[in-house]
């Protein structure tokens, strides 16, 4: 998900739930063009609350701001092989994939999410932030192609994220889907909440199990299910939860943000998402750059993990130095971290320097230490 800005004069666009928002006295900002909230501050709450809330139970996010984009027809596939970096013919139906839409330096238009609906029927998920320029980015490079239809379907649906290791058992209460059978990446249609032909996905981007489930975007529908997920849930302390606990949960679990880890200046190599890219499938757009980086040395640049040393709390931008002062690069995420209750960091340096066991951030002029860690930082417990 991306934040980008708008000029002031443009209205903000708001989910079927702002109003639902505002009655939970939710802080709202503006988050790529959306009114959305970025934390609930009361009874308690907060950006911390909400974060241990899903990283112990259960939290509901609001991320009806995401954008939904269609390709149906016996070209689909094609279409969908050429614009993304992951292998779409590996799907069946029922299952999704992360990928990205690259541009032919092999850098990022957004990353994405790939469903395959059907044989000839598939649906990326995008950013909020980038949707419109992502249709417009893909409708240019098929100008010419036959066999498929192309539409921006965000207006049509609202998504609800339950996240957290009580996710399934309080979307359970909900529905006569069999969710304990929908493995990670997959997802059916079912009836939650008694809204009917509701895609529910086992995604999301917390770093816990969890669940998105995809609605009617009308007020009534989407508050409807909000509504009875918030009941479904109380046995556990569920709790909405904001932008921002968003934002550090994936952040402690080590997922890319675009505009910070990933973005048209950072290619698949530096970004270490090298996992989804599919070099041996045919031709597609971003391959031949990404080629050439794979065989003239590897990537100037690397993404590394931190954790501070020093007190203090490397924030995005802060610049990145060698033990000898030297700069090597700059923070792209940076925060405390709620449930780790440390502060860490994604960086990009130099790959000359990206195996130094520590280093300084530089910390509104404080040279503070900080020590490199695996990624991710935090890793969900396995089931017993």
């Amino acid at each position: 998900m991306s934040a980008s800005s708008e000029t002031s004069t443009t209205p903000l666009k708001k989910t079927a739930l702002n109003a639902t928002h505002r009655a939970l006295n939710a802080k709202m900002v503006d988050f790529g063009g959306w009114d959305m909230p970025v934390e609930y501050p009361g009874a308690g709450g907060g950006l911390i609350a909400e974060h241990l809330a899903v990283r112990t139970g259960v939290g509901l996010f609001d991320v009806s701001h995401m954008g939904e984009i269609r390709l149906q027809g016996p070209g689909a596939l094609a279409a969908v092989q050429h614009v993304t970096m992951n292998d779409a013919a590996k799907l069946v139906d029922g299952q999704a994939h992360y990928s990205a839409l690259l541009t032919p330096e092999g850098t990022f238009v957004d990353d994405i999410l790939v469903h395959r609906v059907a044989d000839e029927d598939y649906l990326l998920v995008v950013n909020a932030g980038t949707t419109d320029k992502d249709y417009a980015w893909i409708e240019k490079q098929l100008a010419g192609w036959t066999g498929f239809r192309l539409s921006n379907d965000s207006a049509r649906y609202s998504q609800i994220a339950v996240q957290g290791p009580r996710a399934l058992e309080t979307l359970a209460k909900l529905t006569s889907a069999d969710l304990a059978s929908i493995k990670n990446y997959r997802f059916t249609w079912g009836t939650v909440a008694g809204v009917e032909n509701t895609l529910i996905a086992r995604t999301g981007y917390s770093g816990e199990d969890g669940f998105e489930v995809y609605v009617p975007s009308d007020e009534e529908t989407t508050v409807k299910v909000w509504n009875a997920l918030l009941a479904a849930g109380k046995e556990f302390a569920i709790r909405p939860c904001g932008l921002g606990a968003r934002n550090t949960l994936r952040l402690e679990a080590g997922m890319s943000l675009y505009g910070h880890e990933i973005s048209e200046t950072v290619n698949v190599f530096e970004a270490g998402l090298t996992h989804w890219l599919k070099l041996d499938k045919e031709s597609f757009i971003g391959k031949d750059a990404l080629v050439a980086v794979q065989n003239n040395g590897g990537p100037k640049r690397k993404l590394i993990a931190l954790q501070m040393i020093e007190r203090g709390i490397a924030r995005d931008g802060y610049s990145v130095l060698s033990l000898n002062g030297e700069s090597i690069g700059t923070v792209t995420s940076g925060s405390p971290a709620p449930f780790l209750k440390e502060n860490i960091a994604l960086a990009l340096v130099d790959a000359a320097a990206a195996d130094a066991a520590e280093v300084i951030v530089d910390v509104r002029g404080r040279q503070l230490k900080a020590k490199q860690v695996p990624i991710p930082f935090y890793k969900r417990p396995k089931k017993k």
